[in-house]
């Protein structure tokens, strides 16, 4: 095949990554569907949040095992496994709201949607670093904007859904949006895998120079010998402690928008009505939800192109988002930013630099390992979102008037790792 044909395919496979990481975000409009659910059955605020819990524990668990099977099996295979388990358990969890099972939703959604849309996750970073070794930064940062994109849609468009169900099937109308959605990701998701493909052994773009410091397919770092270098871990180290204050703020991001907006509804009829009140609260948490989403898949785009400027570099990157985002934090925790518009402006901002981390460390651990081994390598670093999926959450259902100075404490540890943190020279030669 001739390198146009190939140059071709490469963005096909990137238009392609879009499409499915679109379906696998929408799980971050988790808290959309958590309020319903808890006003139905009367579960708990940590009941119901175990389920986000369970998922992104399990996503991070899963992205580590499906990057070592992209090595062995080829990312076609590992993207239609995932697609078909993240659109059954999309289905499941409509199941689990018809019959009342908390149990079920843990099963379906936590696990078996977490085990689907982990494979998944994984497979176009790892198949995209190959295919683009001339701008792996740009291109990291489209396939997961997608990811941070998804949102936007669910946020937008899952409230409506919900409300118009309600009282249908189920008391909550979210078991007939699960159904939908899931026949949705089946065909979408199982679609787009079919594309993937590895580049040619020894495929390079057309002009392209690697650079005498790139770390090369050949010089690459095996896993084991990653896991054993100080830089892995402060990588897996900076993904964790910015991963755990994002999710921690997206876990919890409707209900805190709807306690800010609040105080801006005027209307006696509205405020006398439980009813209408609780709808329009919904759309008020929904409308943060999918603004802040778009700036979620936006910051993946932009932080990530900005990694690719020699002057600012990853490490330069990661330092900005993490002190930026602790004074944030802040702000917010002190009452600084204490209204509806003002909230919306700063989740936007923090979900940018959330989505921007995820976008700029596969760049950053290919150009320190090198992408021969890099879905092992970098999927397994991925168990940084898993122990992030449980400890951001947690801290945030759990110690509510503490949790955003926590999340500016882990901020700013990041920062000190990201100061610290010195690139590793080949391997071979050190």
């Amino acid at each position: 095949m001739g390198n146009e044909n190939l140059e071709s395919k490469r963005w096909g496979i990137a238009m392609a990554a879009i499409v499915m990481q679109l379906c696998l975000g929408t799980v971050y409009a988790w808290s959309v569907f958590k309020k319903p659910l808890i006003g139905a059955y009367g579960w708990g605020e940590t009941q119901t949040q175990l389920t986000f819990m369970i998922f992104m524990f399990t996503v991070g668990c899963a992205a580590a095992f499906g990057g070592t099977l992209v090595d062995k099996k080829g990312p076609r295979f590992v993207a239609t496994v995932g697609g078909i388990l993240f659109g059954a358990a999309t289905l499941l969890s409509g199941m689990a709201d018809q019959i009342s099972s908390l149990p079920l939703l843990y099963l379906a959604y936590g696990i078996i949607g977490g085990l689907g849309n982990g494979f998944c996750y994984v497979t176009p970073i790892a198949t995209l670093i190959r295919w683009f070794p001339d701008k792996r930064g740009l291109v990291t940062g489209l396939a997961v904007m997608g990811f941070g994109f998804g949102a936007f849609f669910m946020g937008k468009i899952a409230p409506a859904m919900i409300n118009a169900f309600k009282g249908g099937i189920t008391p909550s109308g979210v078991a007939q949006t699960f159904y939908i959605w899931g026949v949705i990701f089946l065909v979408l998701v199982v679609g787009a895998a079919q594309l993937f493909k590895n580049p040619p052994t020894g495929w390079l773009p057309a002009g392209f120079t690697p650079s005498a410091s790139a770390v090369s397919a050949a010089d690459s770092f095996t896993f084991g010998e990653a896991v054993k270098t100080p830089q892995w871990w402060m990588l897996w180290g900076m993904l964790f402690l910015n991963v755990s204050a994002g999710l921690g703020l997206i876990s919890q991001l409707s209900p805190l928008a709807q306690e800010y907006y609040k105080p801006l509804v005027a209307d006696a009829n509205i405020l006398g009505n439980a009813e209408a009140l609780t709808k329009v609260l919904a759309v008020a948490g929904g409308t943060v939800v999918s603004i802040s989403a778009i700036f979620n898949g936006l910051g993946r785009l932009f932080w990530a192109r900005v990694s690719d400027i020699k002057a600012v570099g990853r490490r330069g990157v990661f330092g900005f988002m993490f002190a930026s985002q602790a004074v944030i934090y802040i702000l917010v925790a002190m009452g600084i930013i204490s209204s509806y518009w003002l909230f919306l402006v700063a989740a936007c901002y923090l979900l940018a630099c959330y989505g921007g981390g995820f976008a700029t460390m596969p760049a950053f651990a290919a150009d320190n390992f090198g992408p021969g081994y890099i879905g092992k390598v970098y999927g397994f670093m991925l168990t940084a979102w898993a122990c992030a999926g449980i400890v951001g959450p947690l801290a945030f259902a759990k110690f509510k008037a503490q949790s955003l100075y926590i999340a500016a404490v882990l901020l700013i540890i990041g920062f000190v790792l990201a100061l610290g943190f010195k690139r590793r020279e080949h391997h071979k030669t050190a």
